[in-house]
């Protein structure tokens, strides 16, 4: 078996390859909604062949993707390069996971993917913190079931809000303050972004478990999530590998159950 995995976000996407026993590979590309099959293709073959692989070499494709108009296009680059028919979630797609939200066809393909990987590591009930273009806040029962969540905009947006809207504001980069009272204005800026964000993560994370009522094990995973590490205790668990091991997994649900 040899798996191309394809995690679409809205600011990056991710192609994994796994053998069987392990992922071997992995590349990121800025995602690009007009991009089209024979471009991705050029660029994917370029990475394989320096992993001494081949698109002959790949005999399965899943697809998450939260860009809908990519969508085309990626399973075009699996049937014309490929020669397979992938599986992409919300469409062709058995999660194995119950959906317990007003319309299940709503929750993006992203935040149940990582439901999926969750559920596999960590037991118990569960808060996903997924930190990306947007942050989500997302419940996890203990039998797996996504229970929805929150959505807010994600750190990058409000660094660029603040730019754009305030004309005598830097453009600047993420990164922990060493004190919350800024000396200048970018201080200010890193010490507001930063330290809000944390704050929104722990006034959040003690509200949700409040009104869940029982005890929740907390996981942060997504693009910068690592920039909280160590800066708050809201978060039991930092975890880069949710959605690829939930693709990998839904893949596996779904081969087995056709293959009987």
């Amino acid at each position: 078996m040899m798996l191309l995995a394809i995690e679409q976000g809205n600011t990056n996407t991710l192609f994994a390859v796994h053998d069987g026993g392990e992922w071997i590979a992995q590349w990121r590309a800025a995602t690009e909604a007009s991009r089209t099959a024979d471009e991705y293709a050029v660029w994917l073959n370029q990475l394989l062949v320096m992993k001494g692989l081949r698109f002959e070499a790949l005999t399965g494709c899943i697809i998450s993707s939260v860009v809908p108009q990519s969508i085309f296009n990626l399973r075009n680059l699996a049937r014309r390069y490929l020669r397979i028919e992938p599986l992409v979630i919300g469409e062709n797609v058995d999660l194995g996971i119950p959906v317990r939200i007003a319309k299940p066809s709503e929750a993006g393909a992203d935040r149940l993917v990582n439901a999926v990987g969750a559920s596999l590591a960590y037991p118990g009930d569960l808060l996903l913190i997924d930190s990306g273009t947007a942050t989500t806040f997302d419940i996890v029962a203990a039998d797996g079931g996504f229970e929805g969540g929150l959505i807010a905009p994600g750190i990058n947006l409000s660094l660029q809000a603040l730019h754009e809207a305030a004309a005598k504001l830097p453009r600047i980069a993420i990164q922990k303050p060493e004190h919350v009272i800024g000396k200048g204005t970018v201080e200010a800026m890193q010490s507001g972004v930063f330290w809000g964000y944390i704050s929104l993560i722990e006034g959040l994370v003690a509200r949700i478990k409040a009104e869940w009522g029982k005890p929740m094990t907390v996981v942060g995973t997504g693009g910068v999530a690592s920039l909280f590490e160590g800066a708050t205790d809201s978060i039991d668990h930092f975890d880069s590998d949710l959605t690829i091991r939930g693709l990998l997994e839904i893949w596996r649900r779904n081969t087995h159950l056709t293959a009987e």
